[in-house]
């Protein structure tokens, strides 16, 4: 399947719609790093916010405070979560697996 052609004005707006998107999960990922908002606030915000939903979990647990990359990765392979795992994706019982988890 290819992708659609737009016309300069419907690549723009899909331009800005992008920027904002990244701009809304730049913020969040500040506000976890800075103990503003806890791993559950951002899990229940993504099942309503589309560009929250996106976003990898990985990007996610590396915000966290004390995860690095490697922290993260291991984390999510023990719990058998997939790299490209995004938010929405998230099963319930991975949900909760991740969230006890990081409650440890």
């Amino acid at each position: 399947m290819s992708l659609p052609q737009l016309d300069p004005a419907q690549r723009r707006d899909a331009l800005a719609k992008a920027q904002q998107a990244r701009r809304v999960r730049a913020e969040l990922k500040q506000m976890v790093k800075a103990g503003e908002v806890t791993l559950l606030d951002v899990l229940d915000r993504a099942r309503d916010a589309e560009p929250l939903a996106k976003m990898r979990v990985l990007e996610l647990l590396e915000s966290l405070p004390n995860y690095g990359k490697a922290k993260a990765r291991r984390l999510m392979e023990d719990l058998g979560i997939a790299e490209s795992r995004r938010l929405r994706g998230l099963g319930e019982r991975q949900r909760e697996a991740l969230l006890r988890a990081i409650a440890r």
